[in-house]
């Protein structure tokens, strides 16, 4: 498996340029991140987490490391979706709700406040980037990464 570091890295790197992308949006061009933003942000941070520990794991646990990084990006996936019903059907909210209350108790809300803080709301429209809303590229990124990982998993040493 002498390609599944790098391929490890690489993607824990590309999760953490996307977190970095969200702050850029967040304080930068004033995009507030809504409960369902700061719990795909939590998928972005666990792939990344889960990928490089992975990648420092010997090869026999690593597959353990991979699967649960494969469940992290699944469950953004479906966060991702969720967002996305949400934005097509408007009169539905997420926002002011007991959602963004628990979220924004979580020991990492109040620890990092700047990056897992709920303060927007899902249906608010923000211009599209590159044609794409923000839950599309989510979507985008977390589904290539399920693909990814589930690829390393099943193929043969």
């Amino acid at each position: 498996m002498t390609s599944t570091k790098p391929l490890l890295i690489a993607i824990a790197l590309a999760c953490i340029g996307l977190l970095g992308f969200a702050l850029y949006l967040q304080f930068g061009r004033d995009m507030l991140p809504c409960p369902l933003c700061i719990l795909q942000r939590y998928a972005f941070a666990g792939v990344a987490l889960l990928c490089l520990v992975a990648a420092l794991l010997p090869a026999a646990a690593r597959r353990f490391g991979i699967g649960l990084a494969a469940l992290a990006a699944l469950a953004g996936v479906g966060v991702a979706l969720r967002h996305l019903w949400i934005k097509a059907h408007p009169l539905t909210s997420c926002g002011i709700d007991p959602l963004e209350t628990s979220l924004n108790t979580i020991p990492t809300a109040k620890l990092l406040p700047w990056l897992f803080q709920a303060d927007g709301l899902c249906t608010t429209e923000y211009d599209a980037i590159l044609g794409l809303s923000i839950p599309q590229w989510s979507l985008a990124w977390l589904s290539l990464f399920v693909v990814a990982l589930v690829w390393l998993l099943l193929r043969r040493r």
